[in-house]
């Protein structure tokens, strides 16, 4: 497959030229991708699966305190036979099969987390909503330069890749409502399904490239 090329804004949201991505990453098509969507749903469930705390919990009729002793005798009352003031069918007695802290976290192969990054990318590419962006923050912080940088989303929800050296830039977006900085280590799945747009810096590309490009080239091999 030929590379894709894809369009870099500058600080001003104007037109830099263009980059070469993988298409092994960013260039499948919508026919391959809409045969992967159920590999797609199963790593973002895994994902959310694995974000479950688990730490849920009930008392049973053995871990309420009190009921030790018989409320009255078994027969000649009229009242039907209890137990136990603890029993479930009393007023702050235990829980029946009620949730007990677990791991919720799902096995997902890395193979299958890669394959289904690969192919959410390459959606994002097609409908034109993958960029590269030189947000111009060199010195200090800045939002306000932000904001003009990231006009090449249209105030879409976008996710923000970047590399762990672009400190400023990370500063700048990390309060805009409308944006999820990540670093380009830990992109993944979720953070692409859940974005309208996915913006990287120019460090964060070559930083992601870096990490993807080689896994891919031995998965073609």
């Amino acid at each position: 497959m030929a590379n894709i090329a894809l369009n870099i804004t500058d600080a001003q949201g104007q037109s830099a030229g263009t980059v070469d991505a993988p298409a092994e990453i960013f260039g499948h098509t919508a026919e391959e991708i809409q045969t992967r969507i159920p590999l797609i749903h199963q790593v973002v469930i895994a994902q959310l699966a694995a974000a479950r705390a688990g730490t849920h919990a009930t008392k049973t009729r053995g871990m309420v305190s009190g009921g030790g002793r018989k409320p009255w005798k078994q027969k000649g009352t009229g009242r039907a036979r209890q137990g136990s003031i603890r029993a479930p069918q009393w007023y702050h007695g235990g829980v029946v099969h009620g949730p007990q802290p677990r791991d919720y976290s799902q096995r997902t192969p890395k193979k299958m987390k890669a394959a289904a990054l690969r192919y959410i990318l390459s959606d994002r590419a097609n409908a034109g909503r993958v960029h590269v962006v030189d947000f111009g923050v060199i010195d200090t912080p800045s939002t306000k330069a932000a904001v003009k940088a990231l006009a090449v989303t249209e105030n879409r929800f976008t996710t923000v890749v970047l590399s762990r050296e672009n400190v400023n830039e990370w500063l700048s977006v990390r309060n805009m409502p409308n944006v999820h900085p990540i670093f380009a280590d830990q992109l993944n799945t979720y953070d692409v399904v859940t974005a309208e747009d996915v913006v990287f810096s120019k460090e964060g590309f070559e930083a992601f490239l870096a990490a993807k490009a080689p896994q891919a080239e031995t998965k073609e091999a």
